[in-house]
């Protein structure tokens, strides 16, 4: 079985206890082993089995809650899908077990529509990236307005920066989206990003099938604009757009190699009135930039766009724009390819993540954490043999 088709399974054992997840995964790796052509009914039956194990420990408030937020959400309702992005936010273990639970529902859910729908993605998702003072969430409204207008449901995942100090976030994003906030076709969702490096959450990814299976076909994901580290949006969405302001520097300067890479689109904001001009130099000066680096595919080359919230100039060839990319890419199936590789992504950076925390909570690294720490820090010891020293301490029986 190729390690692709093991993806749904170890979602499901998240939810699992220790003892059944071993019993579950010794299953599954017996079955593959013994049986690599096993066939899709064959499988299903073990993931079906693996997740019931943990369904049938659930408490009759939790069944109630979970079959709420779930009728609620595919129902399209606003507030169960915000109900259940905060479950997924949640860091509660027993509320990220339910979670989990809610997921593997909204999964299925949304499988059965995409069969329905030819085998097409039911949604287009679409990261947004820029520095500071782009105009994003202004450039957001104005585009989730005509999106709406042509009866689109817009689903908005903005992430604010978190303080370093106190862990807290303004989330004023719904305040500079006024219009889009109060669209009945629209939802906006501010998170904090928790100093996360990326500028998204760790439960963006998760935050976006809830809202698919809420029925939005299009997908936003602004997110806080933290300079060449802001790529991680572009493993978890269908086309990547790189906003820049006019008058941000000649295009050595303002070009970031590591996030220009990953741009298929780049967007020159605020070209109106006075901005006009410089914003045409801009323009000219990433489109060639842009000629001098390596083509992310063979299929698209990226291009670079003026648009004006103000006036509107741009937002209808941006969208149509859009649609090119979207449909060039499910005529050649990179659409699909792209999210299968973004799951996989994804699934090692829960890994590392999870990894990563059950390593600094092992007993034997919280007792000489803090004294390996505090040699470091005073020269007394190299951070490699230190980690050496604690990784071997994590290993010992």
């Amino acid at each position: 079985m190729r390690p692709a088709g093991a993806l749904p399974f170890l979602q499901c054992l998240s939810t699992l206890s220790h003892v059944r997840t071993v019993a579950a995964v010794r299953r599954y790796f017996q079955m593959s082993g013994s049986a690599p052509t096993c066939t899709v009914s064959q499988r299903k039956s073990i993931y079906v089995e693996a997740l019931s194990h943990h369904v049938a420990h659930l408490t009759e408030r939790e069944r109630t809650l979970l079959d709420r937020l779930y009728g609620g959400l595919t129902g399209g309702h606003r507030a169960s899908l915000a109900e259940s992005i905060t479950l997924v936010e949640t860091q509660h273990p027993r509320k990220k077990e339910l979670a989990q639970v809610l997921l593997q529902r909204v999964l299925a859910f949304r499988r059965e529509q995409e069969r329905l729908n030819g085998g097409k993605p039911v949604a287009f998702r679409v990261g947004l990236s820029g520095p500071p003072g782009a105009g994003k969430s202004s450039f957001i409204e104005v585009l989730g307005k005509t999106l709406t207008g042509k009866e689109h449901r817009v689903s908005v995942l903005a992430v604010d920066p978190s303080s370093c100090t106190t862990g807290g976030s303004l989330l004023g994003d719904k305040t500079r989206m006024p219009e889009l906030s109060r669209d009945m076709k629209a939802f906006v969702r501010p998170s904090p990003s928790l100093g996360t490096l990326g500028g998204v959450t760790r439960t963006t990814s998760e935050a976006i099938v809830l809202c698919e299976g809420a029925g939005y076909d299009i997908i936003m994901v602004e997110t806080v604009g933290v300079g060449q580290s802001e790529f991680a949006v572009a493993d978890m969405v269908d086309v990547f757009v790189l906003l820049i302001p006019p008058a941000g520097g000649d295009e050595l300067q303002g070009i970031k190699r590591g996030i220009i890479e990953k741009a298929d689109l780049v967007l020159v904001t605020k070209s109106d009135g006075d901005l006009v001009v410089p914003a045409r130099r801009i323009q000219s000066e990433y489109t060639s930039a842009l000629k001098l680096l390596r083509k992310k595919s063979n299929r698209w080359r990226p291009k670079v766009l003026r648009v004006s919230s103000q006036t509107g100039q741009g937002i209808q060839e941006l969208w149509d724009v859009m649609l090119q990319f979207r449909d060039g890419a499910l005529l050649s199936g990179d659409l699909q390819a792209r999210r299968q590789e973004q799951q996989k992504v994804w699934l090692w950076n829960l890994i590392q993540e999870h990894a990563l925390s059950h390593f600094r909570e092992h007993p034997a690294v919280r007792t000489g954490l803090a004294e390996m720490e505090r040699g470091v820090a005073q020269g007394d010891i190299s951070p490699g043999l230190a980690a050496d020293l604690l990784l071997r301490a994590y290993r010992s029986p």
